[in-house]
Order: structure tokens, then C-alpha cells, then sequence
């Protein structure tokens, strides 16, 4: 087996797939930005309204989205993640009348954390790349951004779901569309440190994953600017020798 995988028609296939993957990898930043976009708000908040087409299309971009990230990803791990991910979310809706709330809550949220965690792991990898800094990278910086939210708002779900009383203003989490696109909201203005005050972590647990969203928007905005400019002068002075 050994001999086989260091065979120079392996080593071609291989070589072949990275060069295809490093071709497609700036402008599939692209899309995956305009189907996160698509899918956080307006397929998902259509569906908390309960329009029934909604679902199964946040699903199917859901699916396409991480399907895109296995597609380009050079990292096992990453690519394992992801699957065992969206195993873990899948089985709670496939299983989750026969289990406890508790133990289908933990493998919803769970497993989101663990594919939006590889997502965002194999992006920054695309984000990061040695070379030119050109608008897709931008977009994906915004991807990466999205998905710290989408993480911290299945933290949240987790939380609320577990601790009904954790947060204030808010009555006890119903799963679906409808909890997540409430802790989205609420992940989103951590992160942006909007801070509108309608919803108010009381648990510990709460306010510990409020304050260190709090504390990674802006830095990640700070280190993401100086890290791409950095990146594109040393370029630029690379082009010039």
C-alpha cells in the first residue's frame, strides 16, 4: 500500500488536484461569502417565520457550503471534522424524538461547532495563503467573521437550551430555525460589540462565551487588517526583485 501511494501516477493525481484546488480557491472565497449570506439572512430567517420552502433550501446550502470547504480543503483533520460534524447535527434530527432533549441539544449544537470550527479553520488557510491580496480574500476574511458568529450563536443555543434561565428576556429555547436565528442575533451584536441590551446573559456560563466574543471581534478585525497588509507589501516587494 506504501508502494502504491508513492507510485508517480499517485504523485500526479495529486499533484494535479492542488494545483486545480490553489486555481479555484481564491474565487470559491467568493462563494461561499454570497451563501453564507444567503443562508444567515434570508433562508434561515424565513424559515423561523415558518415559511415551509425555507428549511429544506437553508439545509441544501448548508450542505453545499461545507461540501465546497471539504472540496478545497488539503487537511484531513479539517475534512473529518466536518463530517463527523454534520453526522452528530444530522443524527438529532433524524433520531432526536427517541434521545433527551439534553442529548439531542448537545449533538445539534455540537456538531455545528465542530463543522463551522473546521470551516472556518480551512478558510483562514485560504485567507492566510502566500501571494496576492485580491477582494476574494477579503470576502473570505467576512466568511471566517460570519463563522465565528455561527459558532458562538450554537454556543448560545447550547446554553439556553440547557439553562433556560440564562439569559434575560427570552422564554425557554424551542429547537429550530427560530432559536438559532435569535442567538445569531444576539452573536452578532457581541461580536460587533452593538451591545443593543434587549438580551441579557445572567448564567456565568453565558456571560463567559459573551465576553470572549466581545473580546475576538475586534481583535480579529484588528489582526486580520495587519496581517493582509502585511502579506501584500511583502508581495509587492517580492514582484519587485
Amino acid at each position: 500500500m506504501h508502494r502504491l501511494l508513492e507510485t508517480p501516477a499517485f504523485e500526479g493525481k495529486q499533484a494535479s488536484l492542488q494545483v486545480w484546488q490553489d486555481r479555484v480557491r481564491d474565487p470559491s472565497l467568493t462563494i461561499l461569502l454570497v451563501l453564507q449570506l444567503f443562508l444567515l439572512f434570508i433562508a434561515l430567517p424565513l424559515a423561523a417565520t415558518g415559511v415551509p420552502i425555507a428549511a429544506p433550501v437553508a439545509w441544501l446550502l448548508l450542505l453545499v457550503v461545507l461540501t465546497l470547504v471539504v472540496m478545497l480543503s488539503q487537511r484531513g483533520v479539517a475534512i473529518v471534522t466536518i463530517l463527523l460534524g454534520l453526522a452528530a447535527a444530522a443524527a438529532s434530527f433524524a433520531l432526536g424524538r427517541q434521545w433527551s432533549p439534553i442529548t439531542t441539544s448537545v449533538l445539534n449544537h455540537g456538531g455545528f461547532i465542530l463543522a463551522f470550527s473546521a470551516l472556518t479553520w480551512v478558510v483562514a488557510h485560504a485567507v492566510y495563503a502566500p501571494g496576492r491580496i485580491t477582494f476574494h480574500r477579503l470576502q473570505g476574511a467576512m466568511v471566517i467573521y460570519l463563522s465565528l458568529a455561527t459558532i458562538f450563536a450554537n454556543a448560545f443555543g447550547l446554553v439556553w437550551q440547557l439553562i433556560p434561565s440564562a439569559f434575560a428576556n427570552l422564554a425557554p429555547a424551542a429547537p429550530g430555525a427560530s432559536e438559532f436565528v435569535t442567538t445569531l442575533y444576539f452573536s452578532l451584536a457581541t461580536l460587533t460589540t452593538t451591545g443593543y441590551g434587549d438580551i441579557v446573559p445572567l448564567n456565568p456560563f453565558a456571560r463567559s462565551l459573551a465576553n470572549l466574543e466581545s473580546v475576538i471581534g475586534p481583535f480579529y478585525l484588528a489582526i486580520t487588517v495587519a496581517r493582509l497588509v502585511t502579506m501584500e507589501l511583502d508581495d509587492r516587494r517580492r514582484s519587485r526583485q
